[in-house]
């Protein structure tokens, strides 16, 4: 009898396609709660690279008028300026306008976002933002 129950034992190896099925649901379930977020996440980072592009602009333009008394100047100047608008979203998407005294630089982030610094005669700074992908780095108000 002993010898019947090994053998019965050795034959029962593996999973029943059953249980294999239910495994596979449950991953596709889990995938599926998981992924959205995966993807807000994933603008919100384009987003966020987007805004310190543009701080970074800000901060170029803020050191060319140290040294020149003006804001003159676009893209090609303010990378000279500083070498991190060379790379990332910068590098693509930056645009950029100064003169004697205002400046404004705008980032598109790969979400369609755009980010956008000014100065203004004032003196003021404002940030705002056009807000394409809704789950991004955009308030609903235009400002970040």
């Amino acid at each position: 009898m002993l010898h019947k129950l090994r053998q019965r034992a050795a034959d029962e190896r593996g999973f029943t396609l059953i249980e294999l099925l239910v495994v596979i649901l449950i991953i596709g379930i889990l995938a599926a709660i998981a992924l959205p977020s995966f993807i807000s996440q994933r603008t919100k980072a384009q987003d966020t690279e987007a805004k310190t592009a543009a701080r970074t602009a800000q901060t170029a333009f803020e050191t060319q008028y140290t040294d020149n008394q003006a804001y003159s100047g676009g893209p090609v100047e303010l990378r000279a300026i500083e070498p991190a608008l060379n790379e990332g979203i910068a590098e693509t998407g930056l645009a950029a306008t100064g003169n004697d005294q205002a400046y404004s630089a705008t980032v598109t982030s790969v979400s369609g976002n755009a980010f956008t610094v000014a100065k203004a005669v004032d003196g003021s700074v404002t940030r705002s933002c056009t807000n394409v992908e809704p789950k991004g780095g955009c308030g609903t108000d235009g400002e970040w």
